[in-house]
């Protein structure tokens, strides 16, 4: 490989993903996160951490039985010096880690890095803090408040525990988040800046003052007597998204450091495209020309055709004018294969909306489909919006093989990210 004088490579080296990590309301692990979105399971439930009754939306994707990250993962003192988001951020990054066989003492630390994207960030430390400072006065307010909340303090944590010393960033492009996170650290390999890194994203904003927020935009669900169908992308009957919290996280590297360690390969992370819309800081493009971009650009970057792609996992939140804006989209990049082959589902109809978490949990569930060569089904399909057309897998998984699959993820801001991976063949 020819390479320039400051040891980066003049053509891009292949990526593969060796690990894969979650903690998310539908399991703490991949492989229980998987088999509940296989059996149909949702885990949307009315809000069990604080007293939701005052909300006009009462119901969330909360990770349940979690404490803090598990005492086998990490020291219970580090753990309690981090928001809930690091924590699942950290716990996510520990499977992933674990699951790609990595050893990092045996690993140049200079050669492998961490990328973590977060949309809000330490939102609960937040609030803590600010409600201490109120009751007790400033002084009572704690010496970990900013590195507990910064948004950055999740990939910070990761770096540390295993002491990498490779690039070290956070990304906040809300819902794009961690999708935005995982295609720099892909840019970051091909050029040969690192052959490792670990990436993902990470979001805790089921809070009190999170949950207001996003009620007074009046974007969330108020199905409150029916949890379990209330996030239903592309039906008729949708009234908006479910806020949830949770982590995503994987670990990519050089096919070449992949292959000389003898490391189980998932996938072949092959595209990334990513655009703004410059249109509105909440609502999409209408016409769904920003998302198109994005689409574009990760199937000329992974030097696809349209009919390539064989499976599409959707941002498809739920909301009125997301879900209508994504489906134009889809048609416009993939034309007749759109309505032909092309299948498409949303995984957020059984987990809910991650906010920056989102691309990570989702790009896992992407890469499960290429390799146990199911579909994950769009729950609560009942009736389709009439402008809502496509192949979205409705109520049941579907046993398809897929050599290549599309993950997209659309944030507030008009910010627009999408990833490709494809079977690995050698």
């Amino acid at each position: 490989m020819v390479r320039r004088p400051n040891g980066t490579s003049l053509t891009p080296r292949r990526v593969v993903i060796t690990g894969l990590g979650t903690v998310n309301p539908l399991g703490h692990d991949a492989d229980r996160f998987w088999q509940a979105l296989l059996d149909g399971t949702s885990g949307i439930r009315k809000i069990q951490r604080f007293d939701p009754e005052p909300f006009t939306s009462r119901i969330g994707g909360e990770v349940l039985d979690w404490e803090s990250v598990p005492p086998d993962m990490l020291d219970p003192r580090e753990s309690k010096r981090m928001d809930r988001f690091s924590q699942f951020a950290v716990a996510s990054a520990v499977e992933a880690v674990r699951d790609s066989g990595l050893d990092f003492d045996n690993e140049d630390p200079d050669r492998a890095g961490v990328i973590v994207g977060s949309g809000i960030g330490g939102l609960q430390e937040l609030e803590d803090q600010h409600n201490r400072m109120i009751a007790k006065g400033p002084g009572r307010v704690s010496p970990f408040t900013v590195p507990k909340l910064m948004g950055n303090a999740a990939a910070g944590n990761i770096s540390i525990l295993w002491g990498l010393r490779g690039p070290n960033a956070s990304v906040a492009t809300a819902c794009a988040s961690a999708t935005n996170a995982i295609g720099e650290a892909l840019r970051m390999i091909q050029r040969g800046d690192v052959d490792i890194m670990v990436t993902g994203g990470s979001e805790a904003a089921l809070t009190p003052i999170g949950l207001a927020s996003f009620c007074a935009l009046k974007g969330l669900s108020t199905r409150n007597e029916d949890p379990s169908r209330a996030s239903r992308p592309w039906d008729k009957d949708r009234d908006g998204f479910i806020l949830s919290e949770g982590a995503g996280v994987l670990v990519i590297e050089t096919l070449e450091h992949a292959q000389a360690r003898d490391a189980r390969i998932y996938a072949e992370l092959t595209g990334y495209g990513s655009s703004g819309d410059g249109y509105h800081i909440t609502a999409p493009q209408p016409d769904g020309t920003g998302a198109c971009m994005a689409m574009q650009r990760a199937l000329d970057d992974a030097r696809l055709n349209a009919e390539d792609v064989g499976y599409i996992n959707a941002h498809g939140t739920s909301t009125m004018l997301g879900d209508v804006a994504e489906v134009r989209a889809v048609k416009k990049v993939f034309g007749p294969h759109a309505t032909d082959r092309l299948a498409i589902s949303s995984t957020k109809s059984a987990h809910g909306h991650l906010l920056g978490a989102s691309g990570g949990v989702e790009l896992i569930a992407t890469i499960k489909t290429i390799t146990e060569g199911v579909l994950p089904p769009t729950l609560n399909l009942d009736e389709p919006d009439e402008k809502c057309d496509l192949d979205f897998v409705p109520h049941t998984p579907r046993e398809q093989k897929v050599e290549a699959a599309m993950s997209n993820s659309f944030g507030f801001g008009g910010h627009n990210a999408c990833l490709i991976v494809r079977r690995f063949t050698g």
